[in-house]
């Protein structure tokens, strides 16, 4: 029998949710309801005593304070409409886990096999009387319908006695395990069919790559010996499918590219990987020499540096594009959830201290009629900012410095980076933390969470463009709670020696993590019957390749195994063990004692061809807007700081906990009334070190639009002067690419691949280039290579966007510089110069113009720059430092003035400009390593000194006023805003988010 207990408010306790459902109704649909009210649905699929059950609704399901209940009877009453929404057959209940948790508890019994707690959510509605709009309600807004049902019934529908019929969304199937053969002696056509259809992202280059090995009769034969025959197993292709999927292999990026530039010279590049990222870094270590503090770069889940002479630091930067696009809560949960994993999973575990998280989207406010399977921006964004919310903030993970991104073409593909940096000692039990390595005979262990049908298809779908067959089951929905036991669990086991590697269960899920652990021996043993599954049903390829969340796979020898599951057992993670690593040479999978997938290691590793593709770059032709001076750039700058790229994300930054670990020096939010945008973060991780780690990072996709070299060059500029703003050494610091682009291989869909080729190529070169001028090596990184949306004739491709994370370190934290103006009579300094570049900028794009003349960065006089800056900041000469960014120098007087609550008097004339320029231009230009500092009076004389020969300009003083007065070139009164005006505008358009 199942049990329904309905938990409410009681009738003299407002209803915050109902209220802020109510109100985001009135916004999303524009419907004006009275009053809409909230119950939870906790559904108990068990054997238990009324008794129990009682115990279970007044104990850990409700506060008898302000709560009421009912069982097996309706909560709701005097309302007019009622929609109930819960979670789909199969789709992860992290709150039903919980509630089942606290059952158990309660009752001292486990559950049995199959039982299990499911949660909905009742919504009551008073005025909402039809139920067309009650359905577009439930569907556009209250649920999303991949992974939610709904149910809707009026007052009169609802039974009186049993309330809402029960619903048990329980996974039944009665389908048996089996594992099917496939002929691929078919017609190419088929052949296509055959990945088509598996959604396995295969081309037909690599479908002929299989056909051809299993067409060897040395192959034959040897896997005649265990039972197989002439044809793949389902297994087997799924596997090859996992692992030579462009999410695992990166294919565009280790492809080879026949590239021509806009003179017509011709070259050959064999991997843009190797070339330009791994180049880049080989170059600048060798530049380092003895000074050289990367440890461990591209060969683990993380990049690792050293921070101090017993820590190093673990940093790494994921996307999660696809499944947020279907599923925005779920995706972005799994992607904070999953690069924490990256972190756990690199050297020999790490302790994780702070995430990062940058989000690229369409306006929320976008109002035309969007293609179908694309949710509208809105609930992308509120789907995102949750699901990152809730993974970080039970995981007791800080989340310490982002951004967001607007761009309408976004709506196609939103863009999900989460980032997480770790620590680990340098030294673990006499060797480096760093490095690992599987033995021979070390057993496969599975901790965490069960196998179940979410992710499945996970990694091949990440591999494609958004289309009317993408699948739900690639979506899956994070639990951190269950993660955070494992980590805690893992540290212990990690100190005590109890295991020889570690990874993540990412993309891929077993096929993956074990196939790239068994590279280090040489083969594996895999029983995919010994797996524990969330539910019966599963085929032995879905165990293989499911990428259900919070799983991490293991090397653990013999004699430490007993003592691996028992600390396991103690600290209630469930261990598994699947199996053996070998030597044997093979990708062994076994079901209940039959082999089910046979595959030589190096045919799944190193079989997959190389991908050929053309490039040719040719700039577009574009001209510079002729439209004159406004008369009011008060009015200019305002509008400025109210467009989406500018405004303040405070309404997103609040919801994250940046204080959890108590380590974050510099934060989000900063000055007088804490609400100012902080350039960067900087993190204390040790509380017996004032060492500190500084996290920033740079993204301008708007620049792609002119040329993506000039967009890198200035992502990395951007992301090392907000790094050196607050006062990271830029002589310790290291740099994570994650590029995201449009599908730049021609085809039919991609007529103009050509182009969006070149346009990798040339990012690429910038990356190579300021990389090496700028002496940041790249310790890790990521790339996203099918961000477009394509169904019928609509296509929607993003912007080509890379975010350049940069992490380092800062000697003593209480150096640290905040970018808030500090008192009045502070002289105002302008670090760089300005030019007329604002091909790109938001200026520009404010009066519907793009531009030609995009900033381009002078590596060589920024890093002299930054370097006296930093000299500057441990003399303790620099009051405050604010880097120059979107908006340029107005939007960078304007923050740091109503951040601190003092005014400014400058001086336009004052400012170092490359050649004549016009006043609007020089306020608002995006010119590159720009910096706005204030120095005490007193300090005047020695900060000049320190930069004397550079471009250093004294452009006013702090004033007592709460005004922002800027004098032009002839000195004439140009701009006169207050504070509060500047603000006001800056804090408006995102403050109901």
């Amino acid at each position: 029998m199942a049990w329904r207990i309905v938990v409410g408010l009681k009738k003299h306790i407002k209803d915050a949710r109902g209220e802020r459902v109510r109100r985001e109704i009135e916004e999303h649909l524009h419907l004006d309801l009275p009053i809409v009210r909230t119950l939870d649905v906790y559904t108990l699929d068990a054997d238990l005593s009324s008794a129990e059950v009682e115990r279970a609704a007044s104990g850990p399901f409700s506060d008898p304070v302000i709560q009421e209940y009912t069982i097996n009877q309706p909560l709701a009453n005097n309302f007019d409409m009622l929609i109930e929404v819960g979670l789909r057959p199969g789709v992860t209940d992290n709150t039903g886990r919980t509630a089942k948790e606290a059952i158990q508890y309660l009752t001292g019994r486990p559950f049995a096999a199959g039982e299990s707690v499911y949660t909905s959510t009742q919504y009551v509605f008073t005025g909402l009387t039809d139920k067309t709009v009650a359905e577009r309600i439930a569907k556009d807004f209250l649920a999303n319908g991949l992974i939610q049902y709904w149910t809707i019934l009026t007052y009169d529908e609802l039974d009186p006695v049993v309330g809402v019929p029960v619903t048990v969304p329980k996974v039944i199937s009665e389908a048996a395990p089996t594992v099917r053969t496939l002929n691929l002696q078919i017609s190419d056509e088929e052949l296509l069919d055959i990945s088509r259809q598996g959604m396995l992202a295969l081309n037909l280059e690599e479908m002929h790559k299989i056909k051809q090995h299993i067409d060897n009769p040395q192959v034959v034969s040897e896997r005649q010996r265990f039972g197989l025959g002439a044809e793949l197993t389902d297994v087997e292709l799924e596997a090859l499918a996992q692992t030579w999927s462009e999410h695992c292999k990166h294919k565009i990026f280790s492809a080879r590219i026949d590239y021509e530039d806009e003179s017509g010279k011709v070259e050959q590049i064999d991997s843009l990987f190797k070339t330009y990222i791994v180049g880049a870094t080989d170059q600048v270590r060798k530049n380092l020499g003895a000074d050289d503090y990367c440890l461990s770069v591209f060969k683990d889940n993380a990049g690792v540096i050293e921070f101090d002479s017993d820590w190093s630091i673990v940093f790494k930067v994921e996307t999660h594009n696809s499944p947020s696009a279907l599923d925005p809560y779920g995706g972005a949960l799994t992607g904070i959830v999953g690069v924490n994993r990256d972190g756990m999973g690199t050297g020999m575990g790490a302790r994780l201290i702070f995430n990062t998280d940058v989000f690229c989207f369409a306006s929320p406010f976008m109002s035309q009629e969007l293609p179908p399977r694309l949710l509208h921006p809105r609930r992308i964004f509120e789907g995102v900012v949750e699901g990152v919310e809730h993974g970080g903030n039970k995981s007791g993970i800080p989340t310490i410095n982002g951004s967001l991104v607007f761009d309408d073409r976004f709506a196609g593909k939103p863009l999900v980076y989460c980032g997480t940096a770790a620590i680990m000692p340098r030294l673990l039990n006499g060797q480096p933390c760093h490095e690992k390595k599987v033995q021979i005979g070390d057993h496969i262990v599975m901790t965490g969470g069960r196998i179940g049908k979410d992710g499945i298809h996970g990694a091949t779908f990440s591999s494609e463009e958004l289309h009317e067959g993408s699948p739900v089951t690639a979506v899956q929905i994070g639990d951190p709670i269950t993660q955070r036991k494992m980590f805690d669990f893992l540290i212990l086991a990690r100190d005590r020696g109890l295991y020889h590697s570690i990874t993540d269960n990412g993309a891929g899920g077993l096929s993956s993590s074990v196939g790239e652990m068994a590279e280090d021996t040489g083969g594996f043993e895999l029983h995919l019957d010994r797996a524990p599954l969330k539910y019966p049903g599963l085929q032995p390829w879905e165990i293989l390749i499911s990428e259900a969340q919070e799983r991490m796979t293991l090397a653990v020898p013999e004699e430490k195994l007993d003592a691996f599951i028992s600390l396991a057992t103690e600290m209630d993670v469930e261990a598994t063990d699947l199996g053996i690593f070998t030597d044997s040479g093979y990708f062994h999978c076994l079901y209940e004692g039959k082999t089910v997938s046979y595959l030589g290691m190096d045919f799944v590793h190193d079989g997959v061809p190389q991908l050929v593709i053309p490039a040719k770059w040719q700039p577009r032709e574009l001209e510079e807007p002729a439209f004159l001076q406004p008369a009011d750039l008060g009015q200019e700058l305002r509008q400025l700081l109210s467009r989406l790229n500018i405004c303040s994300k405070e309404s997103v930054v609040r919801r994250y906990d940046h204080e959890v670990q108590a380590g974050t020096v510099i934060k989000p939010l900063l000055g007088v009334t804490n609400d100012g945008p902080s350039d960067a973060a900087v993190f204390r991780p040790l509380l017996d070190s004032f060492s500190g780690v500084v996290v920033s990072h740079g993204i301008c996709p708007s620049y792609s639009d002119i040329d993506t070299y000039h967009m890198m060059a200035c992502a990395i500029d951007e992301g090392l002067r907000n790094y050196v703003a607050v006062g990271g050494d830029i002589d310790h610091v290291a740099g994570l690419d994650n590029f995201c682009w449009c599908d730049p291989v021609e085809s039919s869909k991609t007529p103009d691949g050509k182009y969006k080729a070149a346009q990798l190529v040339r990012a690429n070169q910038a990356l190579y280039d300021y990389c090496v001028a700028y002496g940041v090596p790249l310790i890790s990184g990521k790339d996203s290579m099918k961000n477009d949306y394509q169904i019928g004739d609509r296509k929607i491709s993003i912007p080509p966007t890379v975010l350049f994370s940069v992490i380092g370190k800062i000697a003593d934290v209480r150096q640290a510089v905040s970018m808030e103006v500090k008192r009045s009579s502070d002289l105002v300094y302008l670090l760089g110069k300005t030019a007329d570049e604002l091909g790109g900028s938001e200026y520009y794009a404010q009066h519907d113009e793009l531009g030609r003349q995009v900033p381009q960065v002078d590596a060589e006089s920024a890093l002299l720059r930054y370097r006296t800056l930093n000299q500057a900041q441990k003399r303790g000469l620099v009051a405050s430092c604010h880097d120059l960014s979107d908006g340029g120098l107005g939007v960078a007087l304007a923050e740091s003035a109503f951040a601190g609550g003092f005014g400014m008097q400058i001086d336009l004339a004052s400012v170092d400009v490359e050649q004549t320029v016009r006043e609007d231009k020089i306020l608002f230009s995006e010119s590159q390593s720009r910096l706005l500092v204030t120095v005490h009076t007193e300090h005047k004389d020695e900060f000049e000194k320190l930069f004397a020969g550079q471009s250093c300009s004294c452009i006013g003083q702090v004033i007592d006023n709460g005004e922002l007065i800027i004098t032009g070139l002839q000195g004439q009164k140009l701009l006169h805003q207050s504070l509060e005006q500047l603000k006001q505008a800056w804090q408006a358009p995102l403050r109901e988010m």
